[in-house]
């Protein structure tokens, strides 16, 4: 039985340009779930996976796009997509999280919380820090994360450095990638990352960046892409929603 904790992120441009591509991904393998860094559902998943709503900014906690969160059916939430980079202070998402998040979503409406997912540079690491220490008594139900780079070494190291530093926590790992040029380098990093993740119970859920025609920059490597720019699965996407253990 496969493990399934690789979640499929589906840029929304999919929607719009290739939502047939949805009808070719393997969904009977690791796919766990889909997100696409909003918070409505892809209409071309068709039920056929759980789906992660995120509260990716301040204007998911405002008019229609909250609308879609409270209604949503989907049991997991994420919370805030690289706060630190967006102006958005550890005080003032606190506030929202009290305020707002935990009475609508947890108290409520039972659902599971993840906390924001910071870069993991110094400022991301600090932002997360400050954040937790203002909700002690308000814990998320999973710690987000995110880690773009090149050795494998060092991302498992991080993952497990955050994951003592935050132990009551289990760990979503909602954007990773390499960031070499190199498809041979890529692939193993992508290979040994799936493997490791797959064995270690405390992370519940990754998300391989990223499966779009186009990207939005040049930092991720062209060699982890997950489609290419005609649309189409890469040999890496194919190995991603396939190989368990990946080889």
């Amino acid at each position: 039985m496969a493990i399934k904790k690789r979640c499929l992120l589906w840029d929304y441009t999919n929607t719009q340009d290739r939502p047939q591509q949805m009808d070719i991904v393997k969904f009977d393998g690791p796919i766990s779930s889909v997100s696409n860094w909003n918070s409505w559902v892809p209409p071309e998943l068709k039920g056929r996976a759980p789906f992660r709503p995120m509260i990716h900014l301040e204007r998911e906690l405002n008019g229609n796009e909250w609308q879609l969160i409270l209604q949503s059916d989907q049991p997991i939430v994420h919370f805030f997509n690289e706060p630190e980079r967006n102006g958005i202070s550890p005080q003032k998402a606190a506030d929202y999280w009290r305020n707002q998040v935990v009475p609508a979503l947890r108290n409520e409406r039972k659902k599971q919380l993840v906390s924001p997912s910071c870069a993991s540079d110094p400022a991301g690491q600090q932002w997360i820090s400050d954040f937790m220490s203002l909700i002690q008594d308000a814990l998320p139900d999973y710690l987000g994360l995110h880690w773009y780079g090149t050795s494998s070494d060092e991302c498992k190291q991080y993952i497990s450095n955050m994951h003592d530093k935050f132990p009551g926590l289990k760990i979503i790992v909602s954007e990773i990638a390499s960031i070499s040029r190199d498809y041979e380098q890529v692939h193993a990093f992508t290979r040994d990352m799936c493997n490791w993740m797959d064995g270690v119970d405390f992370v519940v859920e990754y998300g391989f960046f990223g499966c779009m025609k186009n990207m939005p920059d040049d930092f991720v490597s062209p060699a982890a892409r997950l489609m290419d720019q005609w649309g189409n699965f890469t040999d890496l996407m194919w190995k991603y929603m396939s190989d368990q253990p990946m080889i």
